[in-house]
Order: C-alpha cells, then structure tokens, then sequence
C-alpha cells in the first residue's frame, strides 16, 4: 500500500472524491451531480443507486487524474451529507425506497403531534437535538409506515437503516459491515448522547425496530475493507464523519471555544464545547463533534437555512446581477445610507428563532431602491443572522465568549461579506488558503488511523490562513444596524414576539 489517502465527500448535490499524498497536498479529484427529486411540496429525494454509482465514478476519476491506482492508498476516509436516511435490503444491498434528504418536510405534522404530546423535552434531553423533520428518526418511521410490508420485514431483521456514510460503508465492504459513526449517529434522533448508545425509549416513540440499526464506531476506527473488485484492491476505510463535523476537524477544531462557521447555500456552526454536554436554552442543538478512542467531544451547533441562497435568488431567480461575483462591487455601490433588511426567511428561520413558517421579507424599500441595495442587505442578512447565533452560544456557554471564528464554504471568497461578519458580530474571522476543508477533516481521520498522518497537533499545526478579518465598525453604526435588523426580524417571525 502506499501513502495517499482516499476520501469520499458524498454532499446533498454532487459526489466527490479526493485524494491527499503524506504532504497533505491534494493531488486528485473528480466529482459528479447527481439528480435531485421533488415529488411532492417540501419532499426531497435522492436516488442510492445513483449516489453510490457518482461516488464510484468520482473515487475512479481522482485516482487516474493523481497518477495511481488503488494499491497506493492507504485508507479510505468518508464523509457525507447528514440526516439523509436509506433503508434497504440485507441481502440484495437495494434500497426499498429513494432516500429522503434532510431537507424534506413530509414529517412535520408528525414530529408536531409529538411535540404537543409533550414528547420534545425528552428528546431533546437525551439527543440534544429538537423534534424536527431534519432528522432521521421521523425519515426511518415515513418509510417503515408507507412502504408495503416494510415495516413487517423490518421487525424479521431483513432490512437496514443508514445514513449515507453507513449505506456506502455496507456497498464497499460487500455488505459485509453495517455501521455508522458516533457525529451521524447523533443526528438521528434515536441516539443517546450522553451514554452513546441506540435509546430505547427513542425507539419506541419513532417505532423503530433496534435490528435495523447500525453498529456505532469511534470517527477514526476499522470500518472493514473496501472489495477488490470494487476500485481494484482492497483498502482499509478508517475514517467517518458527518460533514460538519468534518470541516470542524479540518479547521483544526479540537479545542474547546475553538469554533468553525460552513457559509454556503446554508449556514452550519458547530462550536466545540470539549468534554462539556452544553445543554442549550436558545434553542441550539448539542450534538457529537467527534469521538476518538473511545473519548467523546462534543459541540453546540447552530444553523442559518438560508446565507448563498439569498444571493443565488437574486441572481437566478430575481436576475439582480449576471453573477454571484458581482455581488462585492455592487454590495460597494450601493448607498449607505438607505437601510434595507432582507430576512431570508424562504424555509423559515433557523438558529435560534426555529420559526418553520416564518417567510422572506425585505424592509426599508423605497422608490429610489436600486440592485446595489437588494445585494448590500443579501450579504448583510449572513452577518446578522450570524450574530444572532453566535449571541446565542454565548448565552449558552461561557467558553463561548472570546471567539476566533473559523470560515469556510463558497460565500467566504467575499471579502465584503467577511469584513461585515467581523464588524457585526464582533469577532475575528479567519479564511483558511485551503477551500477544502470539509475532505480534509476526512482525510486526516483516515490518515491518523492509518499511521501516516501526525497526531491534531500536528495536523493543526499545517493549517495556513489566507486573510483574518478584524472589526472594525464604529460600535454606534453597528448598533443602529443591529436594532434595524431586529425589528425586521420580529416583524417576520409568523407569531411576532411583543
């Protein structure tokens, strides 16, 4: 075997893979979209046949265009959109249903029933997570419950639930191994984070069957072999994450108060709380950062629904501007002192509001509004609702309060965004040079187990910045800003607060 490692980065919209030499260099990559499927209102899906053959096809293509063939990697390491839930057969490997994706929404009236049973403080308290749709407990029972005879076959141990890293752990292995890792595991509803055990109080709510589940591994552990026949030799798969947690590691991460912040469609920040199982009172979500050696860190997470999918609006949907690149020039132009507010509420709000029927607003318009404006406040609106949930984890912790914040993600090549996340929230921000951050964390659990890779000091050691930003904004501009911001928030929210 040689010294590279192979990581699959399985996401909501495309496969990727990538692979790193012993420098940590990337050296290769191919990537493949796959299709996504709405067949109903508020339903996503996905095709798991169409994901494992785009992660086949990608692992393929990123090998050939590094020069090297599977005998010259050492590991396999994944990570993967989170929540997404497939049940399948034991013995063909087929799914019985397409997967349904975090974001789908078929699920809220029944996670709402729950709720108004009084059930979301037990849950809450043994997951750290809230009774929503996003997760996969309410996705398992849907299927089990719509599927003809699924939920018969599911109680005679002949079908397995996963999460995406789990479905792709049982199709490399030959079916050989059904597991999953303790940070996806926790997004499911059904796991105990405090014990790191299946619940079985949580499976009799959602009415899952304890035989479906998979085995819960260390994120840096033996995940089996990928076949031979599959990438042409066998190789050990040794890391597993879900994708937040991974760019939480490729940020270097791993004290506590160190926190990352995902800037793409939507916004993902986790904050490592070490040790500490931070129960929130702002309605954020505790959650497993990582566990090694059988030791468990964990982290408080809060997510924005909608950062860069309020400047793709504008520019797909509403043609503001031919090109997301535009946006810092035109945010630069536009007049500073017409305060427009856009709440981009197109899913509701996320983090620390959870307002599902809120919906999109834009205040402040006036007759001589121009496009500069309606782009100013789209970029606005990711240091503001930023704000509001970095106010939150400061609420919630007091190792939150002297926060560098760590970036990443397609939105962070604005250097007008960044500077006003600085200015509004309060806080150093830090661009990595590294745009794969997600992969990285990945790689380096793979790499570590593998022996070829140094231990977190060593790897947080490599990390290299591109740019820091530093507030800067005079505090009463930010004030009059924040309370602008505040009152457009209150007017969106579907039951106003007095």
């Amino acid at each position: 075997m040689g010294p590279y490692i192979l990581v699959i980065d399985q996401g909501t919209t495309s496969s990727r893979a990538i692979v790193f030499d012993t420098s940590q260099a990337i050296v290769g990559m191919g990537k493949m979209d796959f299709t996504q499927h709405h067949p109903a209102p508020g339903w996503v899906e996905h095709v798991p046949e169409e994901i494992w053959a785009t992660c086949l096809w990608a692992c393929k293509t990123a090998l050939r265009k590094a020069g090297i063939t599977a005998r010259d990697v050492a590991a396999i390491g994944i990570t993967n959109q989170r929540e997404t839930t497939v049940i399948w057969d034991r013995d063909t490997g087929r799914a019985i249903y397409n997967a349904i994706v975090w974001q789908d929404r078929r699920t809220a009236d029944s996670c709402a029933r729950l709720k108004q049973a009084g059930h979301e403080t037990m849950v809450s308290r043994r997951t750290g997570l809230l009774l929503d749709p996003y997760f996969s407990g309410p996705k398992i029972r849907w299927i089990l419950d719509n599927v003809k005879g699924a939920r018969k076959r599911a109680r005679k141990g002949e079908l397995a639930f996963g999460t995406i890293d789990s479905f792709l752990i049982w199709r490399l292995t030959g079916g050989k191994l059904h597991a999953t890792d303790a940070s996806n595991a926790s997004r499911t509803a059904l796991f105990n984070i405090r014990t790191n055990t299946w619940d079985p109080e949580l499976l009799a709510l959602f009415e899952v069957p304890a035989n479906i589940l998979p085995e819960v591994k260390d994120n840096a552990d033996d995940y089996g072999e990928a076949d031979a026949d599959i990438l042409g030799a066998a190789i050990p798969i040794h890391g597993v994450i879900g994708d937040q947690q991974a760019s939480l590691i490729g940020q270097a991460c791993f004290e506590p108060g160190m926190m990352k912040s995902t800037y793409g469609t939507s916004c993902f920040a986790l904050l490592n709380t070490g040790d500490t199982l931070v129960r929130s009172r702002s309605r954020m979500l505790s959650t497993i950062a990582y566990r090694l050696n059988g030791q468990t860190t964990y982290a408080l997470e809060g997510v924005i629904f909608i950062v860069g999918g309020a400047v793709q609006w504008l520019r797909d949907d509403i043609g503001v501007m031919d090109q997301s690149s535009a946006s810092d020039a035109m945010a630069k132009a536009a007049d500073p002192d017409h305060a427009v507010y856009l709440v981009p509420a197109f899913a509701g709000l996320g983090t620390p509001w959870w307002d599902n029927d809120a919906r999109g607003a834009i205040y402040g318009l006036t007759r001589d509004t121009r496009k500069p404006e309606l782009v100013r406040a789209a970029l606005e609106a990711v240091g503001y609702q930023s704000r509001d949930l970095i106010d939150a984890m400061r609420k919630d912790w007091r190792g939150a309060r002297n926060i560098v914040l760590r970036v990443d993600g397609g939105m962070v090549a604005s250097d007008w965004t960044m500077q006003f996340l600085a200015d509004v929230v309060e806080v150093v921000v830090d661009r990595p040079i590294d745009p794969e951050i997600t992969a990285r964390g990945a790689a380096w659990l793979a790499g570590w187990k593998a022996g070829i890779w140094p231990d977190a000091t060593g790897f947080a050691a490599k990390r290299e910045s591109d740019r820091t930003f530093w507030p800067s904004m005079p505090p009463k501009t930010r004030k009059a800003k924040l309370r602008g911001w505040r009152e457009a928030v209150r007017r969106t929210l579907s039951a106003p607060s007095k």
